[in-house]
């Protein structure tokens, strides 16, 4: 079901923080598990954005991967609800079965709708809507992972004026996703994995305290 908008909401969320970026959509698939926690046990607690996750998880069973992330980082990790209110320095997974999408005033829709290439949760889907949200604030992650989720939605997050990231080959245990997202010529930093938090921390210009 689609959200009304009210006329009086802004165009995307707005920014209280005073930082050049508001969210960071991340995607994986195979391999994926290792590779965000490595990012984000080398996140500060006061990491001023939020964070969206699409990984790609059995559908058939319950996922623990909010428990496991939370061993690695200082950053508050849960699975998503629909509703919630995206806050800086958390941590927000797509439950199994379910796109997440982020609507404009910044709060999180959960839905079954059709498979995206025979996937849900959709990588695209999640890069899509937080492209509209967010516009120019909103940096993409696209890490290791089987197949070509992520590469369209990538084109979207650069046309709004968003960054997008990929993880090398090198450093990825599936190198699908990440080929083909810089396939499109839409990715402006091709990084092995242990520095990508870093990359993360510079672009959002976190002042250290």
């Amino acid at each position: 079901m689609k959200k009304l908008i009210d006329k009086q909401e802004p165009e995307h969320p707005v920014n209280l923080l005073g930082v050049d970026f508001d969210i960071v959509a991340i995607a994986a698939s195979a391999g994926g598990l290792k590779a965000i926690s490595q990012i984000l046990a080398h996140l500060p607690a006061t990491f001023p954005c939020a964070i969206v996750i699409v990984q790609h998880l059995d559908p058939r069973h319950p996922s623990l991967m909010a428990d496991i992330l939370s061993r690695y980082t200082l950053l508050l990790v849960k699975q998503a609800q629909q509703g919630d209110r995206l806050k800086p320095g958390r941590v927000y997974i797509a439950p199994p079965d379910h796109h997440l999408l982020v609507n404009l005033d910044g709060t999180v829709c959960l839905t079954q709708s059709q498979l995206v290439h025979f996937l849900r949760p959709s990588a695209d889907l999640l890069f899509d809507s937080v492209a509209a949200s967010y516009k120019e604030r909103a940096i993409a992650v696209v890490l290791t992972g089987a197949g070509n989720d992520g590469a369209m939605g990538v084109q979207a997050i650069k046309q709004m004026g968003g960054m997008v990231i990929a993880q090398d080959q090198a450093t990825s245990e599936f190198f699908g996703m990440p080929k083909a997202a810089i396939a499109t010529g839409m990715v402006d930093m091709i990084l092995p994995l242990p520095e990508i938090a870093s990359a993360l921390i510079t672009l959002i210009k976190q002042v250290a305290t």
